[in-house]
Order: structure tokens, then C-alpha cells, then sequence
């Protein structure tokens, strides 16, 4: 699995300050050749770990995987911002969801 850090889009200005935040990272989730239901679950593990509103980049091979990613962003709150395929390899970008107020 190659797990590497990328850079995002344009940054946005901070609510309080004004000021430009630095872009959310994108992190890039290789998960060809694992099927169902290692793909999300690996990706959860991943966004458990990254600040709200930054990117994770998934590439799988399983098919099942589009019905899955999906599935599991309307029940997560995660956005699916991005989906395609390209030789067989599916492509998924997901938006980190905020987390609740405590």
C-alpha cells in the first residue's frame, strides 16, 4: 500500500482572521488488489486520522468498491466529491466530514 501526502486545491481565508489557511492535505490510499470490505475500511482508518475537510484519494480494483465508497459516505457524513475510472482502476476522493460539536 502506497500511502503519500499531496497537495490540495486553493486555500480559503479563515473565518476569524481573514488571513489564507494553508490548503487541507490530500492523502493518496492505494488499495488495488484488496476486495470488499478492506478498501473501506482501510479509507475510515485513514480519515479517522486526518483534520476535518482534508482530501483522501482511493484507488481500488474491486468493483464492488463503487457501491461500497458510496454506501459509505451517506452513512458517514464524508463527502464523495470525486469518481472515475481509468484502466480499471477506480478513483475516489473523498471530503472529511467536520466532527459534531462535543
Amino acid at each position: 500500500m502506497d500511502d503519500t501526502a499531496q497537495s490540495a486545491g486553493p486555500s480559503a481565508a479563515s473565518p476569524s482572521t481573514g488571513a489564507p489557511r494553508p490548503p487541507a492535505p490530500e492523502l493518496l490510499l492505494d488499495v488495488k488488489g484488496l476486495s470488499c470490505p478492506l478498501p473501506v475500511l482501510r479509507a475510515n482508518r485513514m480519515l479517522r486520522g486526518m483534520p476535518e475537510g482534508s482530501r483522501l484519494r482511493v484507488l481500488a480494483t474491486d468493483r464492488a468498491a463503487v457501491q461500497d465508497f458510496h454506501a459509505f459516505c451517506r452513512e458517514t457524513g464524508h463527502a464523495l466529491v470525486a469518481f472515475g475510472e481509468e484502466a480499471g482502476v477506480l478513483s475516489f476522493t473523498i471530503r472529511r466530514r467536520s466532527d459534531p460539536p462535543a
